[in-house]
């Protein structure tokens, strides 16, 4: 169970103290720590409990880890410990956590490094050359990394190169059927070499072709390819071949082009053989020297000849004994014709080989084909295209989607595969998927100002159907006349889609205006289009409406309205109106004046 000292800290195995989080990734979480018994700093990553539950996987982690301690180089993250720890959920359930204890280093994520843009070329070569004299001896240790990408090298402020994860991947790719079941968990597809992609078995060659991808990206700012999703750049490794990245920044040169185009060759044979022949030629590109392209041999080449292999026994001592005899020794060991033995031997090979020749015709139709030599084409139409894309990369087939519009598929649904579901064919089968986009884009027409009718054909027209129609009081649009539609003119739709719409009820609304000065009333009804008559009342004052001849509410447009205000003067005797009543209120106000100024003076 895990510990936990005073203050509350975790421990693992009794002396790792977990700090804070350093690092988060698809498989497991990074904390720095402090190793008590050492009294030093230590980084500890925790596998994920999604992979933990896995008894496999926790073994294969446990031996992977083991075999990475035993690697001790400069530009290899060393590991220090490994074990496992029983982690007490909330819910009350325990789960098993294996972790590894590893160096602490202190620096940046290469990935980190590309994110600010591409890197200058000589860094860009010194850093490759780290990765490279890394796999250099993991790979003589017999330790192939699956992994290589930026997230798993990290350059120390010192500028030292150190890669990271040796092992790990190894440890969840063997306990899983295909690779494509753990590209979640195996980093980015962006870094599959084209038999990873492929689900086929892997070496040192993998790990060169990532580098290679790494090397792109470090002088580009970019990886080589790009999709939507990691099953569309698993089938660009695949099949499409990358370009150069002096298109991408003009500032590489053409020797960097040839390394890297040699790196990322699709059949593994045509790619570099080791790591120091990488190497060497990076750096002679990085001198301006064009490098050599060489083609060698597969690397686990071997040929026997009447049961002995050349390859073998071409420095032993009793081969060279045999090119030094001289031709006297030679021509006493030949004979006139060969021994009875071997005659008789050779008719009883004859013999067999015809018998076992006539057997395999005669059953040739009985014996089913070898898993290995055809693979059946799953049933995948119907699927989503993502889903489907996976069940055919887990049958070690290459989805190449293309897409259709159609009415009565769902966008993004398989709607047919050639070769069809059944059909036997050879592992690396490109499958044409061909995947629904849905029905046509079309716009939504313009239908203001239509009336009903005559919106509903322009709908149909387009292939579009009515849906709900509101009304609402207008002053300017006739009844029945469309103010405007959702979604709006312009907007793009599918086939089948609804569009609602607003028309007018041929009514306006009509305020209280009652207490409002006759010429806010006034221009509130002329907005609302209403026929405005006005009668003043001079028995009272203040210009303020007294009546309306309508009454607030719903009224056709275009109504006629009568709006009675007060029109009476408040000075003078009697009752005046208009140009009368404003000449008393001049006289009176020049009297008061006149009455001020004498008292002033």
């Amino acid at each position: 169970m895990t510990d936990e000292v005073a203050q509350g800290t975790r421990v693992l195995a009794g002396r790792y103290e977990l700090g804070a989080l350093i690092g988060r990734g698809g498989m497991s979480d990074v904390h720095v720590a402090t190793d008590a018994k050492l009294g030093r700093r230590v980084a500890v990553k925790l596998l994920k409990s999604s992979l933990a539950s896995d008894p496999v996987v926790r073994t294969r982690f446990r031996q992977e880890a083991q075999a990475a301690a035993r690697m001790a180089h400069p530009t290899i993250v060393r590991v220090f410990d490994a074990g496992e720890e029983i982690v007490r959920e909330s819910d009350g359930s325990e789960t098993i956590v294996p972790f590894i204890v590893m160096e602490h280093v202190e620096g940046r994520l290469l990935r980190d490094l590309i994110a600010d843009g591409p890197l200058p070329l000589p860094e860009a070569a010194r850093i490759a050359e780290g990765i490279l004299t890394a796999l250099e001896y993991s790979h003589r240790a017999g330790v192939v990394h699956r992994d290589i990408k930026p997230g798993n090298v990290m350059v120390t402020t010192t500028g030292q190169v150190k890669v990271m994860d040796f092992g790990i991947a190894r440890a969840i790719s063997d306990s899983a059927a295909t690779v494509a079941q753990t590209s979640s968990i195996l980093g980015t597809a962006q870094y599959f070499s084209p038999e990873q992609a492929k689900g086929e078995s892997v070496d040192a060659r993998t790990d060169l072709y990532a580098t290679g991808v790494v090397l792109f990206e470090m002088l580009t700012g970019r990886a080589p390819f790009q999709a939507e999703s990691a099953v569309a750049v698993a089938y660009q490794h695949v099949s499409e071949q990358p370009p150069t990245p002096s298109s991408l920044n003009p500032q590489v040169p053409a020797t960097l082009d040839t390394v890297v185009l040699h790196a990322l060759a699709k059949d593994r044979f045509q790619r570099f053989q080791t790591a120091s022949e990488f190497r060497d030629d990076l750096v002679a590109a990085a001198a301006g020297e064009a490098p050599t392209r060489r083609l060698d041999a597969p690397a686990d080449f071997t040929s026997t000849l009447f049961g002995v292999n050349p390859q073998a026994t071409a420095d032993t001592e009793a081969a060279m004994r045999q090119l030094s005899v001289d031709d006297d020794e030679r021509r006493s060991r030949t004979q006139t014709r060969p021994p009875v033995a071997w005659i008789w031997a050779g008719i009883t090979v004859m013999i067999v080989v015809v018998a076992a020749v006539l057997f395999w015709v005669f059953n040739l139709e009985r014996t089913p084909l070898a898993p290995s030599i055809a693979v059946d084409v799953p049933a995948v139409v119907g699927l989503d295209y993502e889903e489907g894309a996976q069940i055919l990369l887990e049958a070690e087939l290459v989805p190449d989607p293309s897409t259709v519009t159609d009415p009565d598929v769902e966008e993004g649904v398989i709607i047919s595969i050639d070769p069809g579901a059944g059909v036997s064919v050879a592992p690396g089968q490109v499958i044409e998927v061909v995947v629904s986009a849905g029905p046509a884009r079309i716009q939504v027409p313009s239908l203001t100002l239509l009336s009903l009718g005559e919106a509903e054909d322009a709908l149909e027209a387009r292939g579009l159907v009515l849906g709900t129609v509101t009304t609402e009081n207008s002053s300017s649009v006739a009844k029945d006349v469309v103010i405007r539609s959702d979604p709006e003119q312009g907007t793009d739709v599918r086939a089948g889609d609804t569009v609602n719409l607003v028309v007018s009820t041929g009514l306006v609304r009509v305020p209280d205006v009652r207490n409002q000065t006759i010429g806010e009333g006034s221009s509130q009804m002329t907005a609302l289009g209403l026929i405005v008559s006005v009668e003043g009342d001079a028995g009272c004052t203040g210009q303020n409406i007294t009546a309306q001849s309508l009454p607030p509410g719903d009224q056709p447009q275009g109504s006629e309205i009568t709006l009675r205000y007060c029109s009476g003067s408040t000075e003078g005797s009697g009752v005046s109106t208009g140009g009368q009543a404003a000449a008393s209120d001049d006289r009176a106000g020049e009297n008061r004046g006149n009455g001020r100024r004498g008292r002033d003076d």
